[in-house]
This record gives structure tokens, C-alpha cells and sequence, in this order.
């Protein structure tokens, strides 16, 4: 998060509309600014219009995988944020030692367990000190 006074920005990119509109909802109650995507191409065009401070990440997407937003923010050289994985198949361990997320959460989890993670996220390494995702 920038050390201005700004709110914290989270990106939340799921297909599934009934579950991102609750996740936004949400964020946007606590006080975040709060952006939606629903596909990879517009994930990545988010975090290149707005750099978000959160994304939560779903691995299963319409038109790539979760793993594939994070390719294409390397790709495209743009910052790398705190990412909050999401799938109701859990990833292989070589998929999130390979992409780092902060965290993973399991399908269904409770709205409680999200914010929590986001909040953490928040408090947690700034993003300029983060390891990259390899480009691929």
C-alpha cells in the first residue's frame, strides 16, 4: 500500500458472478476499494489500469488459469501484489511454491476467513519486496 492516505485496493477476480459480487460486497462494507474481474484478460487489465494492493485469486478461470494473471502481470512488468488463491480443487504444492501466493483458501470458505486473510495481507511484506512470479 502506497504510504499515502488512499484507501487499500482489492482486486477480486472470480467467473463465478453470485460468489465475486458477495466477496465485493464485503470488501467494499470493510472499507476497501474494491475492483472485479472475471477473466484473465481482465485481471490483468485491472492491475495495469490500478495497481491493487490485494487480489484474490481464483485458480479456475473461463479463459486461463489464476496462475496465468499472474504470468501475464510479469509479462507485462507491472507490480506484483499480495495474492490470496482461491480454487475449489486445491492446487498442486509445486503450483503454489512456483507462484507464492500469501495464501491459499479452499472453496467454499467463510467471508470471516477472507477478510482475515486480506487484512494480513495488508500488514504484511510491501509489495516492492516480494518475490516475482517467473515469466513463462
Amino acid at each position: 500500500m502506497d504510504s499515502d492516505s488512499r484507501r487499500p485496493r482489492v482486486l477480486v477476480v472470480e467467473d463465478e458472478a453470485p460468489l465475486r459480487h458477495i466477496l465485493v460486497l464485503n470488501l467494499a462494507r470493510r472499507g476497501y476499494d474494491v475492483a472485479e474481474a472475471a477473466t484473465m484478460s481482465a485481471a490483468v487489465d485491472q492491475c495495469a489500469a490500478a495497481t491493487p494492493d490485494v487480489v484474490v485469486l481464483d485458480i479456475n478461470l473461463p479463459d486461463a488459469s489464476g496462475w496465468d494473471v499472474l504470468r501475464g502481470l510479469a509479462a507485462r512488468r507491472l507490480p506484483r501484489p499480495a495474492i490470496i488463491a482461491t480454487s475449489a480443487v486445491p492446487p498442486a504444492r509445486s503450483r503454489l511454491a512456483e507462484f507464492g501466493p500469501l495464501t491459499f483458501l479452499p472453496k467454499p470458505f467463510a467471508i470471516e476467513t477472507l477478510l482475515r486473510a486480506v487484512e494480513r495481507a495488508l500488514v504484511g511484506t510491501p509489495p516492492a519486496e516480494r518475490p516475482r512470479q517467473p515469466a513463462r
